[in-house]
């Protein structure tokens, strides 16, 4: 009889001690809902891995996001993977490439010409008055190039720096004097030379001999072009009065992109990159200026910025052909302007394919500097190029510092 208690007495324990392990076991490891199952697993604690590997989203938790990929749009590996943000609740998270949307062309350019001209309306609200004014703008156009009144001439001094800085026996300080006998010269040079883009240190640039100094021949000779070309933008109106301003800023910062562009890249002629870039600036003035004059042959119809827009896509490549002729650019130099409009993206010319960069990155820096679009947009908008990362970081930050 005491044997078959003691024997109950075991059976008994051993089952408690059984229901104990299957119960520990259970509430330590509970199943993952299965993925078709359509039951949204919940919050589940990562004991294994490092806490970083946690992303927060919206008060909720997921699995670690796969590694980011670069936008497979138009934009190279720039800013590709993680970037700061924060969630509505103000905690951090992480936001990866394939979050970001970068522009397509056509909306890198639309953007830029609303900054300029503001908002345009629909196309299909042009009426017929505009659409008059539109064909006598082509009309004007086709020898606005030899009106002494449009065509911009080639400044006096172009031809003889470019001579001075491509001859090596040409010391720097002859250099120096050759720019300051044109005084006007001198004043927009230093202007651009003190300018966040140029700048390279806290001490202003006073002088002509300090600028050839700090940014050598190439330099100089480059910012002397720019300083030639620019007081050309100056015009007045009381129509889209910020359009010569953002004209210049963008046709400066084209120049600049097209020349890293065309030296890592194409490796062909960067100074002609850059001359086709103002060249191309200076036909967007010289559309504007016509189509204002025909604007003002209607008083009672008000300039539409959707109708200046199309004119000047339209019409700039051919004008700037025009005026480059005039210039007595080469033909392999004005091949490069054939074509150029912000729908077109493929160029058959090492310097087409400079320019069309030039002109997209300078577009996407002043909407970032205008706040527009953010930093990420941005770079991950830039065309596709073959430039290391890091060289499109450096183009990047020089074509965002705001001009002083």
């Amino acid at each position: 009889m005491t044997g078959q208690v003691l024997l109950v007495i075991v059976v008994l324990a051993a089952a408690i001690v059984i229901a104990a392990a299957v119960f520990l076991r259970t509430g330590k490891a509970k199943p993952a809902a299965s993925p078709d199952s359509g039951v949204e697993p919940g919050p589940t604690a990562n004991v294994s891995g490092d806490a970083s590997d946690i992303e927060l989203t919206l008060g909720s938790t997921r699995a670690p996001a796969a590694t980011a990929t670069a936008p497979a749009a138009t934009g190279p590996a720039v800013g590709a993977g993680a970037n700061a943000s924060v969630t509505p609740s103000g905690q951090p998270r992480t936001v990866h490439a394939e979050e970001i949307q970068p522009l397509q062309p056509v909306e890198i350019f639309s953007k830029l010409y609303d900054l300029a001209l503001g908002k345009a309306r629909p196309s299909s609200t042009v009426t017929a008055g505009h659409a008059d004014v539109a064909a006598a703008v082509a009309t004007a156009l086709l020898d606005a190039a030899t009106q002494e009144r449009y065509a911009p001439r080639r400044p006096n001094m172009l031809p003889r720096i470019l001579s001075a800085a491509n001859d090596d026996s040409f010391s720097r300080r002859e250099l120096a004097a050759l720019i300051a006998r044109d005084p006007s010269l001198v004043g927009n040079l230093l202007k651009i030379a003190n300018s966040s883009y140029y700048r390279v240190s806290a001490e202003p640039v006073e002088s002509v001999e300090r600028a050839v100094v700090m940014l050598g021949t190439d330099g100089i000779r480059s910012l002397a072009t720019a300083a030639l070309v620019q007081p050309i933008f100056r015009i007045g109106g009381a129509d889209f009065p910020r359009f010569p301003e953002i004209a210049w800023e963008h046709t400066f910062r084209s120049a600049n992109a097209a020349v890293g562009y065309n030296f890592l890249v194409e490796k062909s002629a960067p100074y002609a990159a850059e001359l086709l870039s103002l060249v191309m600036g200076l036909a967007e003035i010289v559309v504007f200026r016509v189509t204002m004059d025909q604007y003002a042959r209607y008083p009672r119809l008000r300039p539409d910025a959707s109708v200046v827009s199309v004119l000047l896509d339209t019409h700039s490549a051919s004008v700037a052909r025009m005026i480059g002729a005039r210039w007595e650019l080469s033909a392999a130099s004005l091949a490069g302007l054939d074509g150029q409009t912000m729908a077109t993206t493929a160029y058959p010319t090492a310097l087409g394919r400079s320019l069309y960069f030039g002109r997209a990155v300078g577009a996407l820096a002043l909407l970032r500097i205008h706040r527009i679009i953010d930093d990420e947009t941005g770079k991950a908008s830039i065309p596709m190029t073959d430039i290391p990362e890091p060289q499109i970081d450096r183009i990047w930050t020089r074509l965002t510092a705001k001009s002083e």
